[in-house]
């Protein structure tokens, strides 16, 4: 027997969350059910404690995101031609290349094979398939359509990874430039320079002020470079310390947010990714405010994450869902019209994919603006930094040059 950590939703709407001891996450999952509670989540207590630590950061993931979404489209294309369960997860097993995939599929075809539900056999890969798609996995068994529901579910991931990779790959220049241009710079203060310094002193000349600051830097790089991956690594303990503090995280959000150029692109990221995850479980027949707290999980700032918490108790006690963001201030006034037109519409799932669909746009754009003057300002800034430094040096051969003459 374990400890396992749940969250559930009650019969009203309610969020549960709570310790439970038993065999299996399966176990847990069919007390809730007896209870009359919807499962959102079971695991193993241990497991939730160890996910925020920093060795985490460091963790090979048994299945990419690439891999499962592959698994999702092609379990959905087997489904819909006819294929029993079982026999469609057998199938998939003989596809994968990794090994770990391969036992991953293994053990969620022997669970269903022994009569376990396939969102069941999920859950109990460890952490392998998130929420999100365990719960839209189970509305598509409780609806009766599970390879439309895998189809969409598809889809969701497929959007979801390219939005995430547009990021990255936005990323990856400014990231090698700085790189670059770090590297460079630690060259000539750690050698360049202190040849410099031997030459100077040999000529007795008079040095400025700030010819002998960057000498003195040179020195320290060229004496102390041990110190730099020490406190590469401090650094990066600090940062997975602050991190982990519920407090600083949530003044690192809001201070992000109100930064004029960089909390609008995080609101319209964040506004996409919350759309989307609402819509596709919505459409995928989870309830309202289910969809609401498994979505909130994706959010990555804790204010607009707190901002969904409460729209959710708001929406219990039967407020619409836009007039609820609304009061928040935190959201795009854009989404919360468009969500509104669903609501009054009766389309509210079809409204919140296209608006997801229409921040997505709006995020790709602003990052394009975003990058087009990151790029050339961070050329300039080292450029001037690289150019302060040599100038510093040859300033005094230029001097003795002019007194020679």
């Amino acid at each position: 027997m374990a400890q396992f950590r749940y969250q559930a939703l009650s019969a009203t709407g309610e969020a549960l969350t709570g310790q439970m001891e038993a065999a299996s996450a399966e176990e847990v999952i069919g007390k809730l059910q007896d209870a009359g509670h919807i499962p959102v989540e079971a695991k193993r207590a241990d497991e939730v404690a160890e996910g925020g630590s920093w060795t985490s950061w460091f963790q090979r993931k048994t299945l990419g995101a690439d891999q499962i979404q592959q698994f999702t489209e092609q379990l959905s294309t087997l489904l819909a031609a006819g294929q029993p369960l079982d026999r469609a997860l057998a199938i998939l097993l003989d596809l994968p290349e990794s090994a770990d995939a391969k036992k991953v599929i293994s053990r969620v075809r022997d669970a269903v094979r022994g009569g376990t539900s396939l969102s069941t056999a999920l859950e109990q890969q460890h952490g392998v398939f998130t929420r999100l798609y365990i719960s839209t996995v189970r509305a598509g068994e409780m609806g009766g359509s599970l390879h439309e529901t895998l189809n969409r579910l598809a889809d969701y991931l497929d959007r979801s990874r390219g939005l995430r990779s547009r990021v990255v790959n936005a990323l990856i220049y400014p990231a090698i430039l700085f790189t670059v241009i770090g590297f460079s710079l630690l060259f000539l203060l750690g050698y360049v320079v202190p040849q410099f310094q031997q030459m100077y002193e040999g000529l007795d000349a008079q040095i400025p002020l700030v010819t002998r600051v960057v000498l003195g830097i040179g020195n320290l790089v060229r004496g102390f470079w041990w110190l730099l991956p020490v406190g590469f690594v401090l650094v990066l303990w600090y940062a997975d310390r602050k991190r982990r503090d519920p407090v600083w995280r949530r003044a690192l959000d809001a201070r992000l947010l109100r930064t004029k150029l960089v909390g609008s692109l995080i609101a319209r990221l964040e506004t996409a990714r919350l759309a989307r995850t609402v819509g596709t479980l919505v459409k995928n027949g989870v309830p309202l405010l289910q969809a609401l707290t498994i979505a909130r999980n994706v959010l990555g700032n804790r204010i607009l994450s707190e901002a969904v918490d409460t729209a959710a108790e708001e929406v219990k006690t039967g407020s619409g869902l836009s007039h609820a963001l609304a009061r928040r201030e935190v959201f795009p006034r854009l989404a919360v019209q468009m969500v509104q037109v669903g609501e009054e519409s009766g389309e509210l799932d079809t409204m919140l994919l296209k608006t997801a669909d229409t921040f997505d746009r709006e995020t790709a754009q602003a990052m394009d603006r975003f990058l087009a003057a990151l790029v050339p300002a961070l050329t300039i800034l080292m450029a001037l930094v690289v150019g302060t430094v040599i100038l510093s040096i040859l300033i005094p051969l230029f001097d003795l040059t002019s007194s020679i003459g």
